[in-house]
């Protein structure tokens, strides 16, 4: 796989978020140059120090605007898609913008595409998100159908606002209350998410053309999340279901700590987020999947009472 990315030269939309800094670092160990895209380039910096000299390239570009999107295609040996938002255009990041990165890479004669959707995306989700998200998948299909399609469940990692969400709620309320207590997720590690994408770029005749549903190897429910959470930071808390009527309310509010932000974010909650029976993920890819138990400890720490120093023997 190193030997097909040595010195190619890999696009990467989004690659200056969460997991596009482990996307491109992942890219730039197997030798590939990387030109990270998107809207924003004030986070994407952050990727320079990852690569080797002249191994990172930036440039300014929306998804959403064609012309954009193959400026920044233009010379690329692969194509990565990692665009995607909670909340605002969705069509237009989800759907159009993957339309547009499809399009665009098959017009210039890629080698690859890995285009990043989710677990949930489907044209009957209860919410916009699932449904931009599955309108997605098939455009990028349609425009280029040896595209792999990767579909993660909820990404954990140090800069996650995920785990460190709870933590925080957790932290600083003596009572929390959760939502969609009994929904499952299968939460799969950042390292393991950009190491799988990686792989699936390399080696495009192996890989391209289909989907795969990263999972982590554990499924667990977000009441039993937040308890683990509380008992990997040293905090006893009531943990309180909110009843769905409730939640619902408090969706449309937003007013309750830690609740979703909208009624579409409360929409997700309605259906596990976990890999479904039989489908190709991690291991396919060539990664074996990571326990949350063993690395998230490695930054949850901050929120124990005494930080680091929590249980250390006195003197």
């Amino acid at each position: 796989m190193e030997r097909v990315m040595k010195d190619s030269l890999v696009t990467v939309f989004g690659g200056g978020g969460f997991l596009g800094r482990q996307v491109a670092q992942a890219l730039m160990e197997r030798g590939a140059r990387v030109r990270v895209a998107q809207r924003d380039l004030a986070s994407a910096l952050r990727v320079k120090p990852l690569g080797g000299l002249g191994q990172t390239q930036f440039v300014a570009a929306d998804i959403r605007k064609p012309q954009s999107v193959a400026r920044a295609i233009a010379g690329s040996d692969v194509v990565i898609n990692l665009v995607g938002v909670l909340s605002g255009d969705m069509e237009g990041s989800h759907h159009d913008g993957a339309a547009n990165v499809a399009k665009a890479a098959a017009q210039a004669g890629v080698q690859a595409l890995v285009h990043v959707s989710a677990i949930g995306a489907d044209p009957k989700s209860p919410s916009a998100y699932g449904r931009s998200k599955a309108a997605g998948e098939a455009a990028v299909k349609a425009a280029f159908p040896h595209a792999t399609i990767i579909r993660p469940s909820i990404i954990f990692g140090p800069e996650d606002q995920f785990l460190n969400r709870f933590a925080e709620l957790i932290s600083r309320l003596p009572v929390v209350p959760v939502i969609g207590a009994d929904t499952k997720f299968q939460p799969v590690y950042v390292a393991d998410v950009a190491q799988a994408i990686a792989n699936a770029a390399a080696d495009p005749d192996r890989h391209g053309g289909k989907t795969f549903e990263l999972g982590g190897p554990s499924q667990i429910s977000m009441i039993d999340l937040n308890r683990w959470i509380a008992k990997a930071i040293g905090r006893e808390r009531s943990l309180v279901p909110v009843p769905p009527s409730i939640a619902s309310a408090i969706a449309s509010l937003g007013w309750l700590p830690g609740a979703p932000i909208t009624r579409d974010q409360y929409a997700m909650l309605q259906k596990d987020n976990i890999v479904s029976p039989g489908a190709a993920g991690l291991v396919e890819l060539g990664v074996s999947p990571t326990p949350m138990e063993a690395v998230a400890d490695k930054w949850l720490v901050r929120y124990r009472r005494h930080g680091r120093f929590a249980g250390r023997a006195k003197a």
